[in-house]
């Protein structure tokens, strides 16, 4: 006999399916208050089972919400996943800014180390970068970022780094289509990121995306801090990489000298990311994060929330939070697009649940879009974004971006991120140079597996060791400290030069 306290979870009083704490083997019975539930099928760790008996057609409910439709009668104790469940229509019903609360400010704020730039804004990192305008001109900008290894950086420890930021596309495309315009955006963004002391864009010279047009609305930086170079005009390859190498080494001294200040939670803008999702992350680190990002939205920062197509079918909780009625029109304007967009290409948006997802307990996207909006807290949705905007706003906001997790934090990071939060149930390795990427484990077999490269252990929440308050409150404190310098994992082991990934829109020609 297994006592069902330990070894299932029910979110809320009316959902008919619960979700497995350990594995449960065919013919076990739980008891449940004063009746027993016997198992007609076994269950994996994160999976659901049947709390009732459920007529095929009608809904199947979790989190207090309909994830899809039962595709067959359902018995009472069978194992409820792909072969049974099925997609149910996106909500239609959205109540407007019905749940929208003004953010009451927590004083005193709380404070960060962090390098304050020319303008004022903030980096939690203090990088170099060597950016490309096309894939053209991507090795000369790996072999002189690859010129600055540990022993060259010796004499300059404020230094964190020089990077590449490389791509695939920047030229076979329209001059002057939405293709070009996100390309560019997307750089602009890097370029003028707080985490980069400095900046040196390189092209090849006849490409589409031009360098001029490129750098010429770039933010003012410190003299001798931005250079531009392109391959044809240098003479060649050799030759740029040795204009290149120079211009950096007289950019080092000068980044060198910039030292970190206390500065308020204020300036800390959080990308919120998950990957490889399982069963356990709509229960477990999303919940936290959520409870983190409402501390970080109450001392005055900002989060974005991401990742459109993982929205889908839980929307109605964001507009129900949204400051303005032209907020959540303009989200579901972005979901507009998707649909048509996905339809176009001959997919849906149940696409989205990858193998992993539903090997780890999720079926459709309405149960893993619900887990995926409590990243965003509780707190008011303040505006919409499109794709690497520049995210003005404080308080949670949300940027149009694919689910694919490299595309969509290279938005977050392009429209000001200085900090990501990465959760995960399977097991996402992940870096973000030149913002640091924290990794938080929805269960702690997931953390002792992979301890190397997960940052924060939610599991306690699964275990009912820790509540989703506490977890948010400790999760906030290592937000706090990682902007102020303290390594993540994926920045211990060099992870992130080739994460950089735009999304790509329009014609390849």
């Amino acid at each position: 006999m297994k006592n069902a306290s330990r070894s299932i979870i029910r979110l809320s009083d009316i959902d008919n399916v619960v979700v497995a704490r350990v594995p449960l083997d065919r013919g076990n019975a739980l008891q449940l208050g004063d009746e027993e539930l016997t198992l007609l099928d076994a269950v994996d760790v994160g999976h659901k089972l049947a709390l009732c008996e459920i007529p095929a057609g009608t809904a199947v409910r979790k989190y207090g919400q309909t994830i899809g439709l039962a595709l067959r009668d359902i018995r009472r104790g069978e194992h409820v996943h792909v072969h049974n469940l099925g997609m149910a229509s996106s909500p239609v019903e959205h109540g407007f800014g019905a749940a929208y609360k003004p953010t009451a400010l927590i004083r005193p704020e709380a404070t960060f180390q962090g390098f304050v730039r020319h303008g004022g804004r903030v980096g939690t990192r203090n990088y170099l970068g060597v950016i490309s305008s096309v894939n053209c001109s991507a090795t000369v900008c790996r072999h002189i970022a690859q010129a600055f290894g540990s022993e060259a950086l010796r004499e300059y420890a404020a230094v964190d780094g020089v990077v590449a930021i490389t791509h695939g596309s920047g030229c076979g495309m329209s001059g002057n289509g939405e293709g070009l315009e996100l390309l560019r955006r997307t750089l602009r963004g890097y370029a003028d990121h707080p985490n980069f002391a400095g900046i040196l864009v390189i092209g090849l010279g006849c490409e589409v995306n031009q360098v001029a047009p490129l750098v010429e609305v770039l933010d003012a930086r410190e003299p001798g801090l931005f250079a531009a170079l392109t391959i044809q005009d240098e003479g060649g390859t050799r030759e740029t990489i040795d204009a290149g190498i120079a211009r950096l080494r007289e950019m080092l001294p000068i980044a060198n000298r910039a030292t970190r200040s206390t500065v308020g939670a204020s300036h800390l803008t959080v990308g919120l990311q998950c990957g490889g999702s399982d069963g356990y992350s709509g229960i477990s680190a999303n919940p936290a994060l959520g409870a983190a990002v409402d501390l970080l939205v109450g001392h005055g920062g900002t989060a974005i929330l991401s990742e459109t197509p993982e929205i889908y079918g839980a929307e109605h909780l964001l507009t129900a939070r949204a400051a303005t009625p032209a907020v959540a029109d303009q989200l579901l304007a972005r979901l507009r697009w998707w649909e048509h967009y996905t339809s176009a290409q001959g997919a849906d948006m149940n696409n989205n649940p990858s193998p992993g997802n539903k090997a780890g307990g999720i079926t459709t996207i309405l149960e893993k879009s619900l887990g995926a909006v409590a990243k965003g807290g509780s707190t008011g949705l303040m505006a919409v974004y499109g794709y690497a905007e520049p995210v003005r706003a404080r308080g949670l906001v949300f940027m149009d971006t694919p689910g694919y997790d490299p595309v969509s934090a290279t938005g977050q990071v392009a429209g000001g991120a200085n900090l990501i939060c990465f959760t995960t149930g399977r097991g996402s390795t992940y870096g973000c140079k030149p913002t640091p990427s924290l990794k938080l484990a929805t269960n702690s077999a997931l953390f002792k597996r992979m301890g190397m490269d997960m940052d924060f252990d939610c599991g306690g929440i699964v275990e009912g060791e820790m509540g989703i308050a506490q977890a948010g409150e400790l999760l906030f404190e290592l937000m706090l400290r990682t902007a102020s310098g303290a390594r993540s994992k994926s920045e211990l082991h060099g992870l992130g030069d080739n994460e950089f990934l735009p999304w790509q829109l329009g014609a390849v020609m």
